[in-house]
């Protein structure tokens, strides 16, 4: 074999065995939901403390009502009929929102609380404005 057959092989080797490796080490890069945005305030779905919100037709019921500091999964139950989401606002949380979900359906979100004042709602619409809100003090 020709020295410059063998360099060539081994060039496109090494270039191979790097793209591998990029690839193993890569994130996927997007596709995922906005709560799973790789921010400290958002965690794996399914991790944490577990919290149904079931939504209606315009309201918002959660399952527990008191939170210390941690991780917690937020399953969004729509009972209604229309659709409906559900979103959560604080402190260190960008954007943490679960897909827009039917009747019958659920979806999670699953964030990192820290201690201090959160809002979750419903952002479809003016859902919001007819009820579907919810305070939660973390601390």
């Amino acid at each position: 074999m020709a020295i410059s057959t063998r360099v060539a092989l081994r060039t496109t080797a090494l270039a191979f065995s790097a793209a591998l490796v990029l690839a193993a080490c890569s994130n996927g890069g997007g596709g995922g939901q906005a709560n799973e945005s790789g921010s400290a305030a958002t965690s794996k779905a399914g991790s944490g403390t577990q919290v149904t919100v079931t939504e209606t037709e315009y309201g918002l019921k959660l399952s527990r009502n008191s939170f210390a500091p941690g991780t917690y999964t937020f399953t969004a139950d729509n009972t209604g009929k229309v659709a409906h989401a559900l979103e959560i606002e604080g402190p260190g949380i960008p954007e943490a929102k679960t897909k827009t979900i039917q009747g019958g359906e659920k979806a999670e979100v699953t964030v990192t609380l820290k201690k201090g004042s959160y809002e979750l709602y419903c952002p479809v619409s003016n859902h919001k404005g007819l009820g579907m809100e919810q305070r939660i003090e973390v601390g």
